[in-house]
């Protein structure tokens, strides 16, 4: 039976770490609220944008640009798959979900997969796993700008422009709400295009069905500024949906663990009244005890 003093020790250590733990989930939910804000305002963009160059790239040849260009399957090809994983833990099952949905890719591919890592617990987990690592970024989430989506999105489009892959794939935690995140697996290129009826009318044309586009300066001229651009969003896209559901998953691990260090404590001051009760109780015995034998 552990002493008083031992059981005096350890509920002041659960109270201590409590302490940590509200902290923690005050700063989450104070950051969480302007990532949120951030995610909320770019993702109608993001979305409208996909749908729009969907369609148009459904109505053009794809030799007009490289990241339309859909690549048979050959013993070489390659598949990146950029992983998005955070920095720091504590947080519940985020950075377990997404990491197990890359592993999940990887095993699944038919093709060799190369990784591209986005965030410190994706590096400390693939690193010491022998996988091949097309390029890393770390600790761009502490300050986070469309610059950092730019830089992944250029190495991303190097590597399929250059045939080094010949597909890459997005992983990442897509923010619901504040206690639902969800691991979501997107192809980044080849862009996918629209299955629309009347496939193949020259660009500019209409299609069966379809819209009537006139370009200007030219489709190639648009595809050119546009299409970069896209990957970029959707890249930007994905580093703010795992930005917000980080903060969103470690302020619910946080406001859990100070709920159950609440429960400790209080079964800890429980088990230290019967020890002292007991204490108390032993010696009034010994006391009378020693009475009666005088």
């Amino acid at each position: 039976m552990p002493s008083l003093i031992d059981l005096r020790r350890r509920v002041r250590a659960v109270k201590n770490t409590q302490q940590i733990t509200k902290a923690m989930k005050m700063v989450a939910a104070s950051k969480l609220r302007r990532a949120q804000e951030r995610i909320t305002s770019a993702r109608p963009y993001a979305v409208e944008m996909q749908r729009v160059l969907a369609g148009l790239a459904g109505r053009v040849d794809p030799s007009i640009h490289p990241l339309l260009a859909a690549r048979e399957r050959t013993p070489e090809s390659r598949t990146l798959v950029i992983a998005v994983t955070a920095d720091k833990g504590l947080c519940g099952s985020f950075n377990t979900n997404a990491i197990k949905a890359v592993v999940h890719t990887v095993l699944g591919s038919p093709m060799p997969v190369t990784l591209g890592l986005v965030g410190r617990k994706g590096r400390e987990y693939f690193g010491r796993r022998g996988f091949q690592v097309e390029f890393e970024q770390i600790g761009i989430f502490q300050k986070l700008s469309f610059t950092n989506a730019q830089t992944i999105a250029t190495l991303a489009m190097d590597a399929f422009t250059a045939g080094r892959v010949d597909r890459v794939l997005l992983v990442y935690n897509e923010f619901k709400s504040v206690i639902s995140q969800k691991v979501v697996v997107d192809q980044l290129l080849p862009i996918a295009r629209a299955d629309l009826p009347g496939q193949g009318a020259e660009a500019g044309g209409a299609d069966e069905g379809g819209t009537d586009y006139l370009y200007e300066p030219g489709p190639q001229e648009i595809f050119n500024q546009l299409l970069p651009r896209y990957v970029e969003v959707q890249v930007y896209r994905a580093l703010l949906d795992s930005n917000a559901a980080f903060y969103a998953a470690q302020m619910t691990a946080m406001d859990t663990a100070t709920r159950n260090s609440a429960e400790m404590i209080g079964s800890l001051t429980l088990y230290m009244n019967k020890v002292r009760q007991a204490a108390i109780t032993r010696e009034i015995i010994e006391v009378v005890s020693g009475a009666q034998a005088l």
